[in-house]
């Protein structure tokens, strides 16, 4: 067949044949797309299925129909299957590693957009974090939130030493039970 068209097309069909092909994939996918959303469409229509499963099922049939048209297409541009897992391997391999590596700044750092936001205790209150509602815990007044940690000044219990200062992580205050004082600084000391 290839003898049948000009020389000067000849090189140009290792371009042309594949992206047909891609064509043809992308062509034939919309066209499956079109048939699922109108037979989720009508069994939800006949069997009065609520409107959140037809979204959802949409969604779940599009995610996998573009995952397949992708893997078609590459193989089609000739990348291999073995390529692709180990390229996918490592990089999830990697991802999962930086996560769990950053999870707990990362916790810390949403748990202080929650003290802003829900204001389980203020700037200049005095606090304690208890384990459990026996055991005393962490306390004194806080005297600064910052990202990662809130600081508490602890209090001078009568032995004249200057007062320290304690660096809590912000999660801490979303794990352990939290005693304010809105009041005096003297309820500590008592």
């Amino acid at each position: 067949m290839k003898e049948h068209l000009p020389s000067w097309l000849h090189d140009w069909l290792d371009v042309i044949v594949p992206g047909l092909h891609v064509l043809l994939i992308l062509l034939l996918a919309r066209l499956v797309q079109l048939l699922v959303r109108r037979l989720i469409r009508r069994a939800v229509e006949r069997y009065d299925l609520p409107p959140e499963l037809a979204m959802g099922l949409r969604r779940a049939f599009g995610t996998l129909l573009l995952v397949a048209v992708t893997l078609l297409i590459l193989a089609r541009l000739g990348v291999s299957a073995g390529v692709l897992w180990a390229a996918f391997t490592g990089f999830a391999t990697v991802a999962a590693v930086a996560f769990f590596a950053a999870w707990s700044v990362l916790s810390n750092i949403f748990c202080t957009f929650l003290i802003f936001i829900t204001r389980p205790f203020r700037l200049y209150e005095m606090v304690e974090l208890h384990e459990d509602g026996e055991k005393t815990g962490l306390k004194g007044k806080v005297v600064d939130i910052n990202l990662l940690y809130t600081t508490l000044q602890e209090a001078d219990a009568g032995t004249g030493e200057a007062p320290t200062s304690l660096q809590v992580p912000n999660s801490w205050f979303f794990l352990r039970g939290i005693r304010r004082w809105r009041g005096s600084p003297r309820v500590l000391g008592s």
